[in-house]
């Protein structure tokens, strides 16, 4: 999934030398996705990136497999007890607090209105080698950040 911040604003920090550095701000952002696999049971993360003004990041559904989606008549198996926007609801609800807290009581910059975009942008992550060249893209992301800059896009992997 990948979450821009409103306006495109850079908040979390800078990239230096191809590496990002985080700022108190960029920091928090990290920290609530860590905290994300122990407040709700069922989830998992992979790995995640927080850039300037936006954040990339795997989310793993536990038990989300072909049985809790037939294609027709009621889900079999366990369902899981959230969905991906569920998670990100909450990821943004609590980093947005955490936030206006910074804002309020350390001085951090003040953000236009919402913290993050109504929106994300998020893929099904179907096997092994798309999960793969998805870690790699977030994993490559500070080093690209002089040449795509603004050009944030949902990744698509490359055709074998």
């Amino acid at each position: 999934m990948t979450v821009c911040t409103q306006k495109r604003q850079c908040l979390f920090g800078e990239i230096i030398d191809g590496k990002m550095v985080l700022n108190e701000a960029g920091r928090m952002v990290q920290k609530v996705w860590d905290e994300i696999p122990g407040n709700y049971p069922g989830i998992e993360t992979d790995i995640f990136i927080v850039m300037p003004d936006h954040i990339h990041g795997i989310i793993m559904i536990v038990g989300a497999g072909p049985c809790a989606c037939p294609d027709e008549g009621q889900p079999r198996g366990v369902a899981p007890t959230m969905s991906l926007s569920d998670v990100v609801h909450r990821f943004k609800t609590m980093t947005t607090k955490r936030y206006t807290d910074g804002v309020k009581q350390c001085g951090w910059r003040a953000y236009p209105g919402r913290l993050w975009q109504r929106n994300y942008f998020d893929r099904v992550i179907r096997n092994e080698k798309e999960l793969d060249q998805i870690r790699e893209y977030i994993f490559d992301n500070p080093e690209k950040w002089e040449i795509d800059g603004d050009k944030t896009e949902i990744f698509i992997p490359k055709e074998s």
